[in-house]
């Protein structure tokens, strides 16, 4: 099927809701090794952020099960429950596998020097899918996930820095998700903090260039980060730790 018509094909299945469907067309849309437009690359990212998010969102579910069984000591319903949680991360891990290889093998691949915003977006999207997997992985697994997580949110930062607005909503995003890293998976709310006022901050300073049509973008990623940082310094306040939401 040739691109336009994949790109249809995911625009009636994110309609239908059926998330899957759309991750799947916008994957050959991606082998088809031509650089995305905007739109189309925000499909990609919404297809697969909803297919991830329902794994994510299983995991956690069953996990807190997992625990509360344990504590019963039913073993026999320790072991199901253990082996359904291994089930989701198996898709879990599977699903972010998939995006990792198209963000290596075509997305950031064929990015030009010039083109910072997408490959922001990329080494971005590289980084969430890395700290997804960190979620759900132990041991040295996790150590070197967590690794190429940092690796792939720090450099998008540098670009960023260097060639976009602080209101750039991707700048923007960006620096939200590369603050949740910090708190939810590395567990150093100092830096998580830091990293989310300065952005909040430098936003700020320059509102005025804030573009019209990303103005609600730029705005909500703006109180996302402010919502944040209220919730880990009252975290810091209570106990100098804790767990985020995002």
């Amino acid at each position: 099927m040739a691109g336009p018509k994949l790109v249809q094909k995911a625009r009636l299945a994110e309609q239908a809701e059926r998330y899957d469907d759309m991750a799947a067309a916008m994957k050959s849309v991606t082998e088809l090794n031509e650089a995305l437009s905007n739109e189309e690359r925000n499909l990609l990212s919404v297809a697969y952020k909803n297919v991830v998010g329902a794994r994510r969102s299983s995991w956690r579910v069953i996990s807190s099960i997992e625990q509360k069984t344990s504590a019963d000591g039913n073993e026999k319903k320790i072991e199901m429950v253990r082996a359904y949680r291994e089930k989701i991360e198996k898709e879990l891990e599977a699903v972010c596998q998939d995006v990792l290889n198209l963000l290596d093998n075509f997305l950031i691949k064929n990015c030009s020097d010039t083109q910072h915003e997408s490959k922001v977006f990329y080494l971005k999207m590289k980084g969430d899918y890395y700290r997804y997997l960190a979620e759900v992985a132990t041991g040295e697994k996790r150590a070197t996930v967590v690794e190429s997580s940092e690796k792939a949110y720090n450099e998008a930062h540098e670009i960023s820095k260097e060639h976009m607005q602080p209101t750039h909503p991707i700048r923007l995003g960006l620096a939200l998700n590369y603050s949740v890293f910090y708190y939810e998976i590395q567990n150093a709310p100092e830096q998580a903090c830091h990293l989310a006022k300065t952005a909040f901050d430098d936003a700020i300073a320059e509102l005025d260039t804030l573009n019209e049509d990303s103005y609600k973008d730029s705005t909500l990623i703006m109180q996302l980060l402010r919502d944040n940082l209220t919730l880990w310094t009252s975290d810091q306040q209570d106990d100098e730790g804790g767990e985020g939401n995002n």
